[in-house]
Order: C-alpha cells, then sequence, then structure tokens
C-alpha cells in the first residue's frame, strides 16, 4: 500500500532513467517512513527485469538492501527517540504511560513475527522496525530477523513481477498486489482487535456481576 502520491507512469520513467539506484532508493525512503510506494518501485523493478531492461539479481539484490537499509535506520530511529516520541503522542490522544507500556510490552513478545511477517502488510512494513526499537529489541537478533524478511519480501515481490509481467500488465499487477496489502492488513488489524474487545466485554461483564 502506498500514498499514491506519485503515479505508475512516473516510477517508470524514473526506473527507466536511473535504474537500479531508482528501485534501491524508492525501497530505502519507504522503508525510513516517506510515503512513497516502494512495493510499487519493486514490482516495477521485477517487471523491467522480465522485459529484459534490467538484471534479475541486481533488482533483487537492490531491494533486499534498500529495506534491509532502511529497516536498521527505522530501528535506530526509535531506539534513540521513538519512546519519548511516542510518551508525546499519548499525551495528545490521552493515552497514559502506563497503557504504552502495556503496548509496548505486547509488542515485545511478538517483536521477532513483526519484524519478519511485517513486510508483507500495507503500513507494517513502515512502522515494525521503528517499534521494534522503542521495544528494546536487541539488534542483533533484529539485524537476523530484518534482513531474512527483507529477503523474503523482495523475493516474492521481484520474482512475482518477473513472471507475472510477461502475462499480465503491470498496471494489473500492481492493483492486484495493493489490494491483497490492505486485504492482509485488515484481516491482521481484526485478528488482534477483536480478541481485545471480546476480553473487555468479559471483563467488563465479571465486574457487573
Amino acid at each position: 500500500m502506498s500514498l499514491e502520491l506519485i503515479s505508475l507512469e512516473n516510477i517508470q520513467e524514473f526506473a527507466h532513467n536511473y535504474g537500479y539506484w531508482a528501485i534501491f532508493l524508492g525501497i530505502l525512503l519507504e522503508n525510513l517512513g516517506i510515503p512513497l510506494p516502494g512495493e510499487t518501485v519493486t514490482l516495477v523493478g521485477g517487471f523491467l527485469a522480465g522485459s529484459d531492461e534490467l538484471n534479475y539479481w541486481l533488482v533483487l539484490g537492490d531491494a533486499v538492501a534498500g529495506a534491509a537499509i532502511g529497516g536498521t535506520c527505522g530501528y535506530w530511529i526509535g531506539r534513540l527517540g521513538g519512546w519519548s516520541f511516542l510518551l508525546q503522542i499519548g499525551k495528545i490522544f490521552r493515552i497514559s504511560e502506563e497503557k504504552l507500556l502495556n503496548i509496548k510490552a505486547q509488542f515485545s513478545e511478538n517483536a521477532v513475527k513483526a519484524v519478519f511477517f511485517g513486510r508483507f502488510f500495507a503500513l507494517l512494513r513502515i512502522f515494525a522496525a521503528p517499534l521494534a526499537g522503542i521495544a528494546d529489541m536487541s539488534f542483533r537478533k533484529f539485524f537476523v530477523y530484518n534482513l531474512a524478511g527483507a529477503s523474503a519480501w523482495a523475493s516474492v515481490m521481484v520474482t512475482l513481477a518477473f513472471f507475472a509481467g510477461r502475462v499480465v500488465s503491470l498496471e494489473q499487477l500492481v492493483s492486484w498486489v495493493s489490494h491483497f496489502a490492505i486485504a492482509a492488513l485488515l484481516i491482521l488489524v481484526a485478528l488482534i482487535v477483536v480478541p481485545i474487545w471480546l476480553e473487555s466485554r468479559q471483563v467488563k461483564r465479571a465486574a457487573g456481576e
């Protein structure tokens, strides 16, 4: 998912003009939290590799490097200043520090899964790394799962575009992947929110008895 501030045609033109640098920087900047369509950039790179305009392995290497380096920068942003920023946001929305600490602890328990699988979900791809830093996940563990997640995500996206781009249009492919990413995010949110909601209802019922 992206904020579609840049059209697919502009991304294609940028990739044509700057090749591997366009792919690397597009993914890197998205992982730093800048609203660029890194997922679309990756698909464009794989599509161009499938049409022999770019080299598959160099596109894949760029995608992995951009995602991994961007994630690492995001981790340190979260580790060094993320918690104080989160406290300020909490004050604005009247969320107590105790509740934020509880959320931090819950994320810490699932940080490994979030860092690895988060790349396949819209928005979580951007926020998983800073949240891992805020949750004080060890850098060694983060580095391993961040690199593994970046490699898995990039391999799927680039390879999908490399082969599927030969039988469907790039526009259709980008649309399918975007819809899948949004649907996956909604399902993930439901899996998290619904149990919390049910638990709160049970607590209220128990308190009322």
